[in-house]
């Protein structure tokens, strides 16, 4: 996709929003994986399906857990965030004893 530039401004977080026909034309869509990297003062954004092996970073276990539950059936879903309510419940009791 060739265009003219499009500039944004970096909010208060520090994102920037990509433009619609952007995405569409990147085919990244709600939930998709973006791999962000750096490389002589350019940052790049590239659609992913996996993540790579080795890579244990808070963010790439988030994102393939989005990834693998996209994929699970419904039955499944709803069990998993029972058991992630029953752990936070945990979590909240012991901070209270």
């Amino acid at each position: 996709m060739k265009t003219k530039p499009i500039y944004k401004i970096v909010d208060g977080k520090g994102r920037i929003l990509i433009p619609k026909e952007m995405r569409e034309a990147a085919r990244i869509g709600f939930g998709d994986i973006v791999r962000l990297s750096i490389q002589q003062g350019i940052v790049t954004a590239k659609k992913v399906e996996l993540i790579e092996v080795g890579d244990q970073s808070p963010e790439a276990v988030e994102a393939f857990v989005h990834a693998a539950i996209r994929e699970m059936p419904e039955e499944t879903q709803i069990a998993i965030a029972a058991r992630l309510l029953e752990l936070v419940e945990q979590r909240k009791g012991q901070r209270h004893e």
